[in-house]
């Protein structure tokens, strides 16, 4: 059997609304069968170039932010009694993300071929994440849409307050690191071969520390291209082994080790969400399997995700979440004793709530604390870092100056 490809089309629906999307299909008539088949016809069919694929992926992204904003959206508009198909047209032509106009008219084309908004939802996952569709899901089943997508709003809007506080405490050592690098990089190439004609004149052997340096300095000047590069290349292969199936638990782990409270963070962040994700997916009416299920894969760290699995298991063959929370080391006594009263008094969807206040807090004081020590180090770092070519640069000086006397 030949492997799937896919094609990016434009169709037109019963009433002239455009739709652009993608599908996949063995040959470009199964997918104007596929579109008839959902009440669409077919304008333009095309096979995507395995090139463009890569490229819709690392440039057309849906933000986080325009998608919480789409969701708060649809769901005041769906309050305000209007039908699913026209709100999500109305919602398709306000976003200004092109990659979620697209994804919508292809949501909307589902579900006018019959399909549930959830499901309609799920066939994009790189778009509507696990705990977007089972909340979704929830909400249709229980006749509450519009306040399922308000839930899912404003998870994505915690989480993206959640990421943006992390990743703005990074800016600093961020620019500090670069600034350090561009100083080296200068330095070897303009101020040590200075160091090194003067050198020459002076004649005698150099100290290992010195020839060290200036050995570096002409290979950053004779080989710029491979620093260039290098640079670049390791930096890829390093994001692709840690968003592998070997790499990630690996780092993951060396993540909530890491010295300089940046563990701490680290495990301050996967609790937070963890508590959130749950919290909300349980007020959503999912049922508790399936939350504890979607939680664990929407974690974001496979620590909390293996944990999850083992909850799973053990809330399946009849015992509680919280038991089985303490025998895990990632969750702390808190969090196991919070979800325990949870349990007991019917009221773990606001407990968890709690929780995820609580370490959403700690984050932020986590992070000030972070930043307060990484300050110091960084000053420590670039200090070392100029002092050890001066040392090296002067030695043979202090050479020169002892031969003399």
């Amino acid at each position: 059997m030949s492997r799937p490809l896919t094609f990016s089309f434009r169709a037109v629906d019963a009433s002239g609304g455009k739709v652009v999307g993608e599908l996949e299909s063995e040959s470009r008539d199964g997918v104007v069968e596929a579109l008839r088949g959902r009440g669409l016809l077919a304008l333009e069919v095309k096979e995507k170039v395995k090139s463009k694929e890569v490229n819709a992926d690392l440039f057309s992204r849906v933000k986080v932010e325009d998608l919480a904003l789409a969701t708060r959206q649809l769901s005041t508009m769906i309050n305000s009694g209007l039908a699913l198909m026209r709100a999500l047209t109305v919602l398709e032509s306000q976003t200004e993300s092109k990659k979620l106009k697209e994804t919508l008219a292809t949501v909307r084309s589902d579900i006018q071929a019959g399909a549930s908004l959830s499901n309609a939802l799920a066939r994009h996952p790189k778009v509507f994440s696990d705990l977007y569709v089972a909340m979704i899901r929830a909400g249709e089943t229980g006749g509450f849409l519009e306040d399922a997508l308000v839930r899912v709003a404003d998870q994505l809007e915690a989480e993206n307050r959640l990421r943006r506080q992390v990743k703005g405490a990074m800016v600093y050592p961020a620019v500090v690191f670069t600034v350090a690098i561009g100083v080296l990089v200068g330095m070897l190439v303009f101020i040590i071969p200075v160091f090194a004609g003067v050198f020459k004149q002076f004649g005698g052997k150099l100290p290992a520390l010195t020839l060290l340096i200036m050995h570096v300095s002409n290979f950053v000047r004779d080989y710029w291209y491979v620093v260039v590069l290098g640079i670049p290349a390791l930096a890829f292969a390093f994001h692709r082994w840690k968003g592998s199936a070997r790499g990630r638990p690996i780092w993951d782990r060396l993540r909530l080790k890491a010295p300089a409270k940046i563990g701490t963070v680290v495990q301050k962040v996967a609790l937070a969400r963890w508590s959130r994700t749950l919290s909300s997916l349980t007020t959503a009416g999912v049922p508790t399997l399936e939350a504890i299920d979607v939680t664990g894969r929407t974690a974001g760290n496979t620590v909390v995700e293996n944990a999850m699995r083992t909850v799973h298991d053990s809330v399946q063959s009849g015992g509680t979440i919280a038991s089985a929370l303490g025998r895990e080391q990632i969750f702390p006594g808190l969090v196991t004793n919070m979800v325990r009263v949870g349990e007991e008094t019917g009221a773990l969807d606001s407990t968890l709530a709690k929780v995820a206040d609580f370490y959403e807090e700690q984050v932020e004081v986590a992070v000030k604390a972070l930043t307060s020590i990484l300050e110091p180090i960084m000053i420590v770092f670039i200090g070392s870092m100029v002092g050890f070519m001066i040392i090296a640069m002067y030695l043979p000086m202090f050479d020169v100056y002892n031969q003399i006397h």
